[in-house]
């Protein structure tokens, strides 16, 4: 009999076959984090600290833009896996289509609004002359390949359910790869500054929005593909509710990562808003791989629950649950070792600024702890259909418990007390995750 090797998402997955199954999400995931960390080391070491400072500040702006097709991909993903799962592939193939149509006429919507407002808005996060500039610069040339971030974040979710995530991951890494290399090119050889790193990410996410757009939109032998469809506002309203936990965590992020350049500014001044830069991207990383194996596994369990098979479900949920333990201390052990070098690695022309950046990620790596629980569990509820839980999870973990901590604990730890906050924040969430796990686990049968 011939092996199969090809992973289907009816299977019966064992730890080896999960594996194998979300890698390639977690690898994605990876690469499409790499592209602000490319951009703000090579804007670190070969432009300067103030158009470092900068990228940090208008990121989250650009993050809140692209959030948009995080939440029509999960979303839509738990839609289209639960109707493959209910034997409708017409029907899947008709909602995919309309949410990859109505994500195209946001981006283009979203991008136009950005042009607009984007100085005013760098202006109101406290960027004043020269930062304020190289904001604008920065981020009207991001907003040119707006449209197709969004998409490449909508076909993460989706290449998965279309049982093709080594496509996902080649594409991935051709785009990551493309921006690496113009990076360099750009910034390095041509010494363009700031818009080198800008024209190399914009470029890369055009690779990646558009690659997976022309897959599926000529005959492919996936599960899925693009085909006339008409707007069904039950089921857009349905994606949008599933997602809207990404979106919401998404959104906190950028508005939480705004209060702690403020708070930064207030205690550090500049080099706040540069160490945390350094933070933000490598935990970007790290984070990467809970949020790919959410990815990777969502469509699973949506197809496993929407299919009724109810065992199925139990094992994902408990092989899930000690793969993450396993990585949250594997990653938190690394981030710990690792903090002086990559601190070096971005801000090593500066010894006061490398020292802040060491101290301020040793504090923040103790969040990895239990981030991947708090993650999963979004992730989990949304792919079951209960966008409502999935939402309460992550506005509670990304944006209440967050600002929270980050506006009190600095009055009582000072500058400490800003980089403990997302480990607070992650252990409030924490206790909730853990009463949706026990309250929900008879109704959906995982327990």
């Amino acid at each position: 009999m011939k092996k199969q090797t090809k992973i289907q998402l009816s299977d019966h997955f064992t730890y080896a076959r999960l594996l194998r199954f979300v890698f390639p999400s977690i690898v994605m995931m990876i690469f499409t984090s790499i592209y602000g960390v490319v951009d703000g080391l090579f804007v670190s070491n070969y432009v300067g600290k103030t158009p470092f400072a900068a990228l940090n500040l208008i990121y989250p702006f650009l993050m809140i833009m692209g959030a948009v097709g995080f939440m029509f991909g999960t979303g839509g993903s738990a839609v289209v896996s639960q109707a493959l799962g209910e034997g409708k592939p017409d029907k899947a193939n008709q909602y995919f289509s309309m949410i990859v149509y109505v994500v195209i006429g946001c981006g283009i919507v979203l991008t136009v609004i950005g042009f607009l407002f984007l100085r005013p808005i760098a202006a109101a996060f406290g960027a004043t002359g020269e930062m304020l500039d190289n904001c604008v610069i920065y981020g009207r040339i991001i907003l040119c390949a707006e449209t197709a971030f969004m998409l490449q974040n909508v076909f993460q979710s989706f290449l998965v359910t279309a049982e093709r995530p080594q496509f996902g991951l080649a594409v991935t890494v051709a785009s990551g790869a493309a921006n690496m290399v113009l990076d360099f090119v750009f910034i390095a050889i041509f010494q363009w500054g700031i818009v080198g790193a800008a024209a190399a990410t914009a470029v890369s996410q055009l690779i990646g929005g558009f690659a997976p757009l022309i897959y599926f939109y000529r005959p492919n032998t996936s599960r899925l593909r693009l085909v006339k469809t008409k707007t069904d506002t039950r089921v857009l309203l349905k994606t949008c509710i599933n997602g809207s936990s990404e979106l919401m965590t998404n959104i906190s992020m950028s508005l939480v990562n705004i209060l702690y350049n403020f708070q930064l500014i207030r205690y550090v001044g500049e080099d706040g808003i540069a160490a945390y830069g350094v933070i933000m991207y490598v935990s970007f990383i790290f984070a990467a791989i809970f949020i790919g194996y959410a990815i990777g596994s969502a469509p699973v369990v949506g197809y496993h629950y929407g299919a009724g098979n109810h065992g199925e479900l139990k094992g994902l949920f408990r092989k899930s649950i000690c793969l993450i333990t396993l990585w949250n201390m594997m990653l938190t052990t690394a981030a710990i070792i690792t903090a002086q070098p990559l601190a070096q690695i971005f801000v090593g022309y500066d010894a006061e600024l490398t020292a802040l950046t060491r101290r301020g990620f040793c504090l923040y790596s103790l969040s990895f702890l239990i981030t991947g629980f708090n993650i999963f569990a979004s992730a989990f509820f949304t792919a079951l259909g209960n966008g409502v839980v999935s939402a309460a999870i992550s506005f509670l973990r990304t944006l209440v418990f967050q600002i929270a901590a980050v506006l009190i604990l600095p009055l009582i730890l000072g500058l400490d007390g800003i980089w403990l906050s997302i480990a607070a924040a992650e252990f409030l969430a924490l206790l909730v995750t853990v009463v949706c796990f026990v309250k929900y686990r008879g109704q959906y049968h995982y327990g």
